[in-house]
Protein backbone atom coordinates (compact mmCIF):
# COMPACT_ATOMS: atom_id res chain seq x y z
CA UNK A 1 0.00 0.00 0.00
CA UNK A 2 1.39 3.41 -0.96
CA UNK A 3 0.22 6.96 -0.45
CA UNK A 4 1.68 10.45 -0.90
CA UNK A 5 0.68 13.25 1.46
CA UNK A 6 1.47 16.95 1.35
CA UNK A 7 3.05 17.93 4.66
CA UNK A 8 4.31 21.47 5.18
CA UNK A 9 4.16 22.02 1.40
CA UNK A 10 6.28 18.92 0.64
CA UNK A 11 5.17 15.77 -1.16
CA UNK A 12 5.95 12.91 1.23
CA UNK A 13 5.55 9.30 0.04
CA UNK A 14 4.58 6.56 2.49
CA UNK A 15 4.62 2.82 1.92
CA UNK A 16 3.53 -0.19 3.93
CA UNK A 17 4.92 -3.65 3.24
CA UNK A 18 6.17 -6.75 5.04
CA UNK A 19 9.42 -5.04 6.08
CA UNK A 20 7.69 -2.30 8.09
CA UNK A 21 7.53 -4.18 11.42
CA UNK A 22 11.16 -5.30 11.16
CA UNK A 23 12.36 -1.81 10.18
CA UNK A 24 10.43 -0.36 13.14
CA UNK A 25 11.85 -2.94 15.57
CA UNK A 26 15.38 -2.37 14.26
CA UNK A 27 15.25 1.44 14.38
CA UNK A 28 13.44 1.92 17.69
CA UNK A 29 14.22 -1.33 19.54
CA UNK A 30 10.51 -1.74 20.25
CA UNK A 31 7.88 -4.23 19.12
CA UNK A 32 5.85 -2.82 16.23
CA UNK A 33 2.93 -5.16 16.88
CA UNK A 34 2.90 -4.59 20.62
CA UNK A 35 2.92 -0.83 20.10
CA UNK A 36 0.06 -1.01 17.59
CA UNK A 37 -1.98 -3.29 19.82
CA UNK A 38 -1.62 -0.72 22.60
CA UNK A 39 -3.42 1.81 20.38
CA UNK A 40 -6.18 -0.46 19.06
CA UNK A 41 -9.65 0.09 20.49
CA UNK A 42 -10.49 -3.65 20.69
CA UNK A 43 -7.39 -5.89 20.54
CA UNK A 44 -9.62 -8.98 20.58
CA UNK A 45 -11.08 -7.93 17.24
CA UNK A 46 -7.69 -8.56 15.60
CA UNK A 47 -7.70 -12.19 16.75
CA UNK A 48 -11.22 -12.57 15.38
CA UNK A 49 -10.18 -11.19 11.99
CA UNK A 50 -12.42 -8.14 12.28
CA UNK A 51 -11.54 -4.71 10.91
CA UNK A 52 -9.92 -2.70 13.68
CA UNK A 53 -9.08 0.96 14.06
CA UNK A 54 -6.66 2.92 16.17
CA UNK A 55 -8.42 4.49 19.15
CA UNK A 56 -7.47 8.18 19.09
CA UNK A 57 -7.69 8.27 22.89
CA UNK A 58 -5.01 5.56 23.13
CA UNK A 59 -2.51 7.09 20.71
CA UNK A 60 1.01 7.27 22.03
CA UNK A 61 2.28 10.17 19.92
CA UNK A 62 5.93 9.14 20.14
CA UNK A 63 4.91 5.76 18.73
CA UNK A 64 2.83 7.38 16.01
CA UNK A 65 5.69 9.67 14.97
CA UNK A 66 7.94 6.61 14.85
CA UNK A 67 5.46 4.65 12.74
CA UNK A 68 5.07 7.63 10.42
CA UNK A 69 8.84 7.78 9.93
CA UNK A 70 9.01 4.02 9.22
CA UNK A 71 6.32 4.31 6.54
CA UNK A 72 8.21 7.23 4.98
CA UNK A 73 11.56 5.38 5.20
CA UNK A 74 9.99 2.33 3.55
CA UNK A 75 8.85 4.52 0.65
CA UNK A 76 12.12 6.46 0.46
CA UNK A 77 15.18 4.66 1.89
CA UNK A 78 17.31 7.80 1.53
CA UNK A 79 15.49 9.82 4.20
CA UNK A 80 17.49 10.73 7.29
CA UNK A 81 17.13 9.54 10.87
CA UNK A 82 13.76 10.24 12.52
CA UNK A 83 14.72 13.38 14.45
CA UNK A 84 16.49 15.00 11.48
CA UNK A 85 13.61 14.07 9.17
CA UNK A 86 11.01 15.59 11.51
CA UNK A 87 13.19 18.69 11.97
CA UNK A 88 12.80 19.24 8.21
CA UNK A 89 9.14 20.21 8.73
CA UNK A 90 8.08 23.50 10.28
CA UNK A 91 4.59 22.04 10.63
CA UNK A 92 3.74 18.37 11.09
CA UNK A 93 -0.05 18.30 11.64
CA UNK A 94 -0.35 14.93 13.33
CA UNK A 95 -4.17 15.08 13.56
CA UNK A 96 -4.37 15.53 9.78
CA UNK A 97 -1.71 12.89 9.04
CA UNK A 98 -3.04 10.25 11.44
CA UNK A 99 -6.32 9.49 9.60
CA UNK A 100 -4.48 9.31 6.29
CA UNK A 101 -2.01 6.69 7.53
CA UNK A 102 -4.26 4.67 9.82
CA UNK A 103 -5.24 2.15 7.13
CA UNK A 104 -1.60 1.65 6.17
CA UNK A 105 -0.64 0.92 9.76
CA UNK A 106 -3.59 -1.36 10.37
CA UNK A 107 -2.95 -3.27 7.13
CA UNK A 108 0.07 -4.83 8.83
CA UNK A 109 -2.29 -6.57 11.27
CA UNK A 110 -4.90 -7.82 8.84
CA UNK A 111 -4.34 -10.52 6.30
CA UNK A 112 -5.85 -10.47 2.85
CA UNK A 113 -8.70 -12.88 2.25
CA UNK A 114 -7.83 -15.74 -0.06
CA UNK A 115 -10.03 -16.12 -3.10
Amino acid sequence: MEKTLTIDGKQVPFKSNGAVPLRYNSQFNRSFFKDIMGMVGDPNAVAKGKKVEIDVMKIDFETFYSMTWVLAKTANPSITDPMTWLDGFEEFPIFEIYPELQDMIMSTLQSAKKK
